[in-house]
């Protein structure tokens, strides 16, 4: 299993948004980066994901599962741009918000301050143990 982070500004599609699609889950759509684009079609069915609240919450909230593979992107007719199939598995019991990241040594190189504008960006097996317990959150 591989580990992701996926960013979402909470006022376009939050936690509470996906929570609501239930075990149906929902496109990850709308990424028009390539490396981000590149990162979903290396994800697997069953893989996990920290949902992170981008704007100003700046907050890990919640672990989502991968439960669709890299598939045309629906809200455009170019072929190039794929996405994923996320549904919600469960919320943080405490949010994990970047300036907690950024003070964390064993974050120190976690893609998310290494190239914070990605949407899409891999986590390591260490990063995610360490995220889910600053946030009180079983990570498996």
């Amino acid at each position: 299993m591989a580990f992701w982070l996926f960013k979402s500004e909470p006022s376009t599609w939050s936690w509470d948004d996906q929570v609501a699609r239930g075990a149906a889950g929902e496109e990850w759509d709308g990424v028009r980066n390539y490396q981000a684009r590149n990162h979903m079609r290396a994800m697997r069915e069953g893989d996990r994901g920290f949902f992170y609240h981008s704007q100003k919450e700046k907050a890990v909230v919640g672990i989502v599962e991968v439960i669709a593979e890299a598939h045309p992107d629906s809200t455009t007719d170019d072929d190039r741009w794929e996405c994923v199939d996320v549904k919600a598995v469960r919320p943080f019991a405490r949010p994990v918000t970047l300036d907690q990241v950024k003070a964390e040594p064993a974050l120190a190189g976690m893609a998310l301050l290494k190239n914070s504008r990605l949407s899409v960006q891999p986590v390591t097996e260490a990063e995610w143990r360490r995220v889910c317990e600053m946030g009180g959150t079983d990570p498996d």
